[in-house]
């Protein structure tokens, strides 16, 4: 029997190259306003190059998600990063709005393809340490991207080029070295039938899917909005032009979710699910208060809490739901909880980004913000409602 020693170079590779995909994801967030300056596009077509993306996501989880539970991780692996170096390319050389949505596009089915046989590859290697760093690296790699591309934006030379030249040498090196893993899955026949759209949930996973995914929901939603309009929502309520708030936010957000992960590993799944819909809720308010008192350093506490909200309800659903499904599952269990977390960060933030043209971006931002504040909120009274119930039975079965 291996050590979880022998383990550890591989959780190390595949934690740093979900890392680099999540990093490549929101490295463009920071240079939206000058994509927009440079090539004359609204707030609706910044959505729509943001929504692509993640739609794109979408279709390479409802498709090639479970790929890897039959051929292997390594050569999905390959595959998600070959794709991902073309798309870093195809930002390298961009010169018009079609060739940001291709990048975009081609970029989101690399990660979509990525986050699931990475996220299963992870839960192969280390079964008890799979479920925190899936978690935990996301929101790190968001944070890296936001904020690296934010620092070579004010004081770098080629602000539109050089992040994604870093990004894609390290690319490079993963695709390399990832034929030295060990492969953890025997190759099984269905391939192509998996390729079918389908969502791949384990009956056994079900209920626990269903009860966490409000939250879920809920925390995505914020962290999609977040990802495409937080820097020109700081502009529209403050004046403020640097280039490194909007990627401080972001960086913000994602840290404190994933300090917050951190924190709560250890405590109850339906503890940390309570603790991160509270949280969000406040987080969203404060949001809310500081688009309309134009402070910057309430945007900053406001984004601290909500990103905590967004760490311990994402902890929460993924480890209600991850640990229930067997080996040759996990792939296609992961495209499933990835598929329903993507559908809220973009959907939402896709009709947030339509209603500006009608209502405007601060007054879009208070509609969106009461509905998560009423979702998460909501989600909260049924957990604990749930929390009550299962404390009742327990005491009837016992007495």
């Amino acid at each position: 029997m291996s050590s979880p020693t022998s383990h550890r170079p591989s959780l190390v590779f595949l934690a740093i190259t979900l890392l680099t995909f999540l990093a490549a994801s929101s490295a463009p967030t920071p240079l939206y306003h000058l994509y927009q300056e440079g090539l004359h596009f609204s707030a609706g077509i910044l959505t729509l190059i943001f929504g692509v993306y993640a739609m794109s996501l979408l279709a390479a989880l409802l498709t090639v998600g479970s790929l890897s539970d039959y051929l292997g991780r390594k050569p999905v692996i390959f595959a998600a990063l070959v794709l991902n170096m073309l798309a870093m390319l195809l930002f390298i050389n961009e010169g018009s709005v079609a060739w940001l949505i291709a990048a975009r596009t081609l970029q989101g089915f690399a990660t979509g393809m990525a986050t699931a046989v990475l996220g299963a590859a992870l839960l192969d290697s280390d079964r008890q340490q799979g479920p925190l760093v899936n978690s935990v690296a996301p929101l790190l790699g968001m944070a890296c991207g936001a904020m690296g591309s934010s620092l070579l934006v004010e004081f770098a030379p080629l602000p539109t080029q050089l992040i994604y030249c870093t990004l894609l040498l390290l690319m490079v090196l993963q695709a390399v070295y990832v034929w030295r893993l060990p492969e953890s899955v025997s190759r099984i026949p269905g391939a192509l039938a998996s390729l079918r759209p389908t969502l791949h949930v384990p009956p056994q996973a079900r209920r626990a899917l269903w009860l966490s995914l409000p939250v879920d929901v809920a925390v995505w939603a914020m962290g999609g909005f977040y990802l495409s309009l937080a820097p020109s929502l700081v502009r529209a309520a403050t004046g403020s032009t640097s280039n490194l708030i909007g990627g401080g936010l972001v960086a913000v957000l994602t840290l404190s979710g994933a300090l917050m992960i951190l924190t709560l590993r250890n405590r109850p799944a339906d503890k940390v699910l309570r603790l991160g819909a509270g949280l969000l809720t406040i987080g969203v308010a404060l949001i809310l208060m500081a688009v309309h008192s134009a402070s910057l350093p309430l945007f900053f506490i406001a984004t601290l809490i909500a990103g905590s909200g967004f760490g311990a309800g994402f902890l929460g659903a993924l480890r209600s739901v991850v640990p229930l499904a067997l080996p040759h599952e996990r792939a296609g269990l992961m495209s499933a909880f990835y598929v329903l977390s993507y559908l809220a960060f973009c959907l939402p933030s896709l009709l947030a980004g339509n209603l500006i043209h009608s209502f405007g971006l601060i007054a879009t931002t208070d509609g969106y913000g009461a509905v998560l504040i009423l979702l998460a909120s909501g989600a909260l009274a049924a957990l604990m409602w749930q929390g009550r119930q299962s404390v009742h039975i327990g005491k009837t079965d016992n007495s």
